[in-house]
């Protein structure tokens, strides 16, 4: 067992991580509880320790965070606490391993948590039952489960691909999915045993279908969602479908009338999408010519590779979830593409392009590696990131959001862009900045804001530590301001951002541009033409409270909203607890013009958390609400409107 000299020299060397928590601790609290159930839960993590009595006191002159021991005023009784805490709130009783040290006169505490064994996962709250009563540890994070989750903890559970289809027969397979399955197939493998099945024999290998109970043959999800016909996938799963939305400009929001040029929804059996979806994309993309030597036909290839784009669409249909009611969506602005499929990565944060992959949906998935629609498991993003590399574009960037269970892919285009972007640098030309640093400026103006995570996807080789130090370095120059505390530290831009009007550059107004000759040495990138207008994964703003006066009503005016609004607002009065009344002033307030939340609470007279917790987040899922930035639900300028086409259809 560590003791708390080694834990404390790891925190300032490492910071907390997936392993290690400090924690302040002068009781026994719900945050410590949590930890410890989530050190028991994930898998192969061999447990976790916690240090308590220690805190985060600022940084060292690299940028890593600076712990200190400020002590345990009641070591006793709180080791008391956790040991009776720990033997009755949960499912199963555990045994932590404790020790008390003093340092410097002051008390900490050092507890040792051991992975639970198999067979006794999930350990969860018994109060809040299942999925919701466990955690697991995801980087430096305890997260609370979902139902997606509980797979990982029930090995025997049947996956949902797997399950049997109500109300669904043989007559609802496309027989030419099957037709394309099998050419595929011998494409790969002409030899093949499950080519010399019949179709049954077939589609039952496949896991496409399987005997019920009574041991009829039925169709499972695999069957439906690879093989069904159009018709009775919008009769059982009416929400399967990709959405591609032609948006101009680079960001989401623009007039009211003309939020995006076009929509279109494509359906069918996903073997057969895959190909189609690729083929709308790429069409839809500008056009290079090349004659090659000899030839009497053009070529028009795109700047944007064929095989990355089918990549990152087979990805997002193989590990989506299928248990939401909610399309994939693919936003085509005019320097990125954004495909953002239901469903977290049930890999960490930290460690997607990793080989390896843990499967949501097993059996459509090996469909697919099986036809080499997708890459060797595993491998997937590596492979994106390798293409894009190639053609010497920017490398992809992924976000994975458990909160709003979804997935982005992000593949970055260069072709649309001027060359504004180097004589934009050159006003840097006297900082000290690596390629890396120069390449997070760019990302900063069009974005907004950065955070370590992200900065990493900039080159595979650049570690945490080299990040945050390289982050450091950039706020030491003046160039970028930290917010945020812990795992939601973010960095926004300082005052060597604004123009010469004093604009900011990451305003919506402004034009995405290209660098030009910078090269990132780790990854060997050599960019000719590069942009960035992807939002930070993790770069949330929190949103601090803060009180209006009651006789600060000039803000009403400020905003310009129809009388009506205005006095149904200040008849609300400041301590109206009548929900209803809050709501209706809220969507009155937003049908007008879109609000911000801190122009809401000035409207409205209450902090912009507790309008966040207690209204807006309930209007959101009711969709009485929108985002009018919803690829970035966090970003500094959001607002939000009653209009539906804000969110993305």
């Amino acid at each position: 067992m560590k003791t708390a000299k080694d834990l404390l020299n790891l925190l300032n060397t490492t910071d907390e991580h997936s392993r290690l928590e400090a924690k302040r601790a002068s009781e026994a609290g719900k945050s410590i509880y949590e930890t410890i159930c989530s050190f028991s839960n994930e898998p192969e993590l061999g447990g976790g320790y916690l240090l308590l009595g220690a805190r985060k006191e600022g940084e060292f002159e690299d940028g890593r965070a600076r712990y200190s021991l400020e002590g345990v005023p009641n070591p006793d009784k709180v080791q008391s606490d956790i040991v009776s805490g720990c033997s009755s709130i949960f499912n199963h009783q555990i045994r932590p391993e404790i020790s008390v040290e003093t340092i410097d006169g002051k008390n900490v505490l050092v507890v040792r948590i051991e992975e639970l064994p198999e067979a006794l996962k999930p350990l969860y709250f018994i109060k809040r039952g299942l999925p919701s009563g466990a955690f697991r540890r995801i980087s430096s994070s305890d997260v609370r489960c979902t139902d997606e989750d509980m797979p990982v903890f029930y090995s025997k559970v049947d996956s949902f691909d797997s399950t049997i289809v109500q109300d669904a027969d043989y007559e609802d397979i496309d027989e030419n999915a099957i037709e394309y399955y099998r050419k595929l197939r011998a494409s790969v493998n002409s030899a093949a045993e499950e080519l010399t099945y019949d179709n049954k024999e077939l589609l039952r290998a496949l896991g496409a279908i399987k005997k019920d109970k009574f041991g009829i043959l039925r169709i499972t999800y695999t069957g439906l969602i690879v093989f069904g016909k159009t018709l009775a996938l919008r009769r059982l799963m009416p929400s399967l479908r990709v959405d591609y939305i032609r948006v101009a400009g680079t960001r989401w929001i623009g007039a009211e009338e003309d939020r995006y040029e076009s929509s279109l929804d494509l359906r069918g059996p996903l073997i057969l999408l895959v190909q189609r979806v690729r083929n709308t994309i790429l069409e839809d993309m500008p056009k290079g010519f090349h004659l090659s030597p000899g030839q009497l036909q053009a070529e028009t290839p795109t700047d944007l590779p064929a095989d990355a784009l089918r990549e990152a669409l087979v990805n997002s249909f193989i590990h989506r979830t299928f248990r939401v009611n909610r399309p994939i969506q693919i936003i085509r602005y005019s320097n990125r593409i954004e495909i953002i499929n239901p469903g977290f990565s049930l890999k960490a944060p930290d460690s997607l392009g990793e080989p390896g992959s843990e499967l949501r949906n097993p059996f459509i998935s090996e469909i697919f590696h099986d036809t080499n629609l997708a890459e060797t498991k595993g491998s997937g993003i590596g492979s994106i990131r390798k293409q894009m590399k190639a053609a010497n574009l920017m490398p992809p960037t992924f976000e994975s959001n458990r909160t709003d269970n979804t997935f982005t892919a992000r593949l970055l285009l260069h072709h649309m862009l001027n060359a504004s972007d180097l004589s934009w640098l050159g006003r840097f030309k006297n900082y000290r900045l690596n390629n890396e640093q120069r390449l997070a400026l760019i990302f900063v103006r069009e974005v907004g804001a950065i955070d370590n995570i992200t900065y990493r996807q900039i080159s595979s080789q650049i570690s945490s530590k080299q990040a945050s130090s390289d982050l450091h370095n950039l706020c030491e120059q003046s160039l970028l301001e930290k917010k945020g505390q812990g795992n939601r530290v973010y960095y926004l831009p300082c005052d060597a951002f604004n123009n010469s009007e004093g604009k900011p550059l990451f305003d919506s107004t402004v034009a995405a541009s290209p660098i030009s000759n910078v090269s990132v040495s780790d990854d060997s990138y050599n960019i000719q033409k590069v942009s960035l207008s992807v939002p930070a994964q993790g770069a949330s703003v929190p949103v601090q409270g803060t009180s209006v006066p009651a006789q600060d009503t000039s803000v009403l005016d400020d905003l310009t909203l129809a009388e009506d609004t205005e006095r149904s607002i200040r008849a609300i009065g400041l301590r109206s607890n009548d929900s209803q009344k809050v709501d209706s002033a809220i969507i009155e307030a937003c049908s007008q013009k879109p609000l911000s939340v801190n122009e809401l609470s000035k409207i409205l007279h209450r902090t912009e958390n507790y309008l966040k917790s207690k209204f807006i987040k309930r209007l959101l899922a009711e969709k009485r609400l929108f985002y009018t930035i919803p690829e970035m639900k966090n970003h500094p300028n959001q607002k939000y409107t009653t209009h539906s086409e804000g969110e993305h259809k």
